[in-house]
């Protein structure tokens, strides 16, 4: 699954901020979008007070491929999921 549109114009902080949130909506369940907003969150507070420029562009560069990586992983995972659930009601698979 590619990054949500608007991965290549994320150039500060607030941006990435944002941008995170917007993927957070992608996520299949209410639980996992609180659980991964709570993340975003703490790890923008505790980068605020950075002011390296290379630096900052390191962790937007990190944090757009981790969210798309978590990304594809759940639907890798919902999809194998949703598989295993209609074999499991289809009975002939099961019979001889």
């Amino acid at each position: 699954m590619p990054p949500l549109p608007g991965a290549e114009l994320v150039r500060t902080p607030v941006h990435l901020y944002r941008y995170l949130l917007r993927c957070c909506k992608q996520l299949p369940t209410r639980a996992m979008q609180q659980h991964y907003q709570h993340a975003i969150r703490q790890g923008y507070n505790s980068h605020t007070d950075e002011d390296d420029p290379e630096r900052i562009q390191l962790i937007i560069q990190r944090a757009i491929s981790d969210a798309d990586w978590i990304l594809d992983k759940v639907s890798i995972a919902f999809a194998v999921f949703k598989l295993i659930l209609i074999d499991k009601s289809d009975n002939s698979m099961w019979k001889d």
